[in-house]
């Protein structure tokens, strides 16, 4: 059989939510099927570390998908063009993107992550946001079979989008393997080196209106008026969408000189920072999963997160969860897990049972279920 994908986000040293989701399955799928050929579509130079196995053949699709227009013409013009010479059996997307005209004998799994732009459009750009509702709807109704990584979208996708909830399949996200607990000799290095050798609360993300740290910074200004302690506020992420809310709320902050931007870091540094945090503050406005929150359950870390969309239906019962508007509810939960040591170990105990249900092995069986479904 042969498999075409687009694997435009797996990108060298770049790979964000949706290319760690492209990575981590993908690789387990073509090397535990070396029986079929996969040809992985780019749309720019590609990093040989992708090319997982013998059976994989890479090929660099025009023009480069940087922008509306020319996500058209990459997904409508580029990728047709090169399935015209495969001719596969079947074509994936782990992007949500694909084409819209296609030989009605290639069958199409497409993996939409969520649909937070409906939800809330504010957060987007003008002409991306155009660009979404003019298509995205019509991705989803043209597939045979959808992926999705939560139960929160794939209703969501049922609901907005008219698609039988039997066409879509749930395959969860995993977390790297690189999270685990550290020892009390490692988290005090990690404090001494990027938290002046104080406890601190961790914020992971890109910097985003969506994110919510805005509100965060206010939580946070709440707690440290109602306690009398030396506890930061690290932050981890691209400040790409600093300016505007985001950057107002921290400039009003009392407790300024308490936070600690750190920007975007690798993920050895990452791990260290997770594993040594007193709380994960993950408080965003919409996810359709939360990866964060499984990497915070394998550093053993506690973790505040989302009353909202799908991070109660990651988090289970292993996270203290919190309405992401109200800064007194995400402040209360800092100072409980600031002064009460028992709950924050019961979250943590809960969590190592919670990670079980997420594996990035368990994301590729599902993903190959949802294929082998698609295909006659």
């Amino acid at each position: 059989m042969k498999i075409a994908v687009n694997t435009r986000l797996l990108l060298k040293d770049r790979l964000e939510g949706i290319g760690w989701f492209s990575h981590e399955s993908l690789r387990r799928i073509v090397c535990q099927h070396p029986e079929h050929q996969f040809y992985f579509l780019f749309d720019r130079p590609y990093d040989e570390s992708f090319v997982y196995n013998s059976n994989v053949t890479p090929i660099v699709a025009h023009p480069p998908a940087r922008h509306p227009y020319l996500w058209y013409l990459f997904f409508e013009m580029g990728i047709p063009y090169q399935l015209r010479k495969i001719q596969p059996n079947l074509f994936l997307s782990t992007d949500g993107w694909i084409p819209l005209h296609l030989n009605p004998d290639i069958k199409v799994v497409d993996v939409i992550h969520d649909l937070n732009f409906e939800h809330h459009p504010e957060f987007i750009k003008p002409s991306v946001l155009r660009y979404y509702r003019r298509f995205f709807h019509r991705f989803a109704q043209t597939a045979n079979r959808i992926a999705t990584v939560s139960e929160y979208t794939r209703n969501d996708i049922h609901q907005l989008y008219q698609v039988p909830l039997e066409n879509i399949d749930v395959v969860y996200n995993g977390c790297n393997e690189q999270f685990h607990p550290l020892s009390e000799d490692e988290k005090t290095q990690v404090k001494n080196k990027y938290a002046h050798g104080c406890d601190y609360f961790l914020f992971v993300g890109l910097i985003h209106k969506r994110k919510n740290l805005d509100t965060i910074f206010r939580a946070f200004d709440l707690f440290k008026e109602q306690t009398d302690n030396d506890m930061k506020l690290v932050v981890v992420g691209d400040k790409k969408w600093w300016q505007g809310d985001i950057e107002d709320s921290f400039n009003a902050m009392r407790h300024q000189e308490d936070v600690i931007m750190l920007g975007r870091q690798s993920m050895p540094v990452l791990t260290q920072l997770t594993g040594a945090a007193r709380a994960l503050v993950y408080a965003s406005l919409f996810e359709g999963f939360g990866i964060p929150i499984l990497e915070a359950f394998h550093a053993e870390t506690a973790v505040i997160t989302s009353n909202v969309t799908s991070m109660p239906e990651v988090a289970g019962e292993a996270a203290l969860l919190v309405d992401p508007h109200r800064e007194e509810d995400i402040a209360e939960a800092m100072r409980a897990l600031w002064q009460d040591d028992d709950l924050r170990n019961r979250l943590i105990d809960k969590g190592r049972t919670r990670r079980e249900c997420f594996s990035w092995q368990q994301t590729a069986d599902k993903l190959w279920q949802t294929i082998e479904t698609a295909l006659p």
